[in-house]
């Protein structure tokens, strides 16, 4: 193989690195400037469909535990409960915490406390108390 034809081959993949880059670089930039320029409404739906998509997703991995999901992200789907909730009355909308839970959950809370949580680990729980402490020292 000769010098020139590996420089060739290099050059060649260093510009379709740099077109894709390009390309899906400005791709996103244009996203973005959609996403801003979207009416309300649209806006509104989008962020609709993605917590719906959320939702979803958390009731196709059932195994993910919220205490899980509360040591690795400070959320829960009891803290979706209750954003919902906070988003109710934020809009003189009435809405108890049972019903939204059970609306994020898919099922009444009961239900998937029996059959979809069982007991946190000692190891879980000492990671939960070591990330809130973690928190509360940032929050300091």
């Amino acid at each position: 193989m000769t010098l020139s034809l590996l420089w060739g081959w290099m050059t060649a993949y260093n510009n379709a690195a740099l077109i894709r880059y390009l390309f899906f670089g400005l791709r996103t930039r244009l996203q973005e400037l959609n996403m801003e320029q979207l009416d309300k409404q649209t806006q509104t739906e989008l962020e609709a469909a993605a917590f719906r998509r959320l939702l979803k997703h958390l009731d196709d991995n059932r195994d993910v535990q919220n205490i899980d999901l509360m040591i690795l992200a400070d959320f829960c789907r009891n803290c979706l409960s209750k954003w919902l909730v906070t988003a109710a009355e934020e809009r003189n909308v009435e809405l108890d915490l049972e019903s939204a839970r059970e609306h994020v959950y898919g099922m009444p809370y009961s239900e998937w406390k029996a059959n979809h949580q069982p007991p946190a680990t000692e190891e879980q729980l000492k990671a939960l108390e070591a990330r809130q402490k973690a928190k509360e020292n940032t929050a300091s």
